[in-house]
């Protein structure tokens, strides 16, 4: 199973390397794309490896997409390849995992009207006005669609990844 991170620099440390730590501990295999190849730094100065561009994502290879928050969604979110590879996934149905900022990725991509979400409670204005059914929950799942509001939600976005992860098998 591959697993794919979309972020950038200014991403919020833990949001991007729990998930990416976790999901190699069940076994799966993590790709990071960002606009290119290289090291990303978080707000805290965590350094993650980019190890695709953008360009090179092919959203068939993968079962899964991960968007953590910070600033990072800021700078991804008017990327028509961002919003290309996240369109696929909705098409699809495969699961997308976005926390704290992450969602707004998703109303630029135009796919999140009439979708249960969360996000963090700054973004929740932005999402209603998108068309999304906001709910203040540590973890909210509508079909292939898993959002949560910030870091100290990670455990509850860990169990329903570990959740999909041990359903696929």
């Amino acid at each position: 199973m591959k697993a794919l991170i979309i972020s950038a620099d200014n991403f919020e440390d833990s949001e991007l390397q729990e998930p990416y730590n976790h999901l190699q501990g069940l076994g799966v295999e993590v790709d990071i794309a960002s606009l290119k190849r290289g090291k990303i730094v978080g707000k805290h100065g965590t350094e993650a490896e980019a190890n695709k561009s953008l360009e090179e994502v092919n959203p068939e290879e993968y079962e899964l997409l991960v968007l953590p928050g910070g600033k990072a969604p800021a700078i991804l979110r008017g990327d028509a390849r961002v919003q290309e590879i996240i369109r696929h996934f909705f098409q699809k149905s495969k699961p997308i995992y976005a926390i704290c900022h992450g969602p707004q990725i998703l109303i630029s991509a135009g796919v999140i009207r009439g979708r249960r979400a969360t996000a963090y409670r700054s973004v929740f204005p932005e999402l209603k006005s998108a068309g999304a059914i906001v709910e203040n929950k540590e973890v909210v799942v509508d079909g292939n669609l898993v959002t949560s509001r910030q870091p100290s939600d990670l455990p509850a976005f860990l169990r329903e990844i570990t959740r999909f992860v041990k359903e696929r098998g």
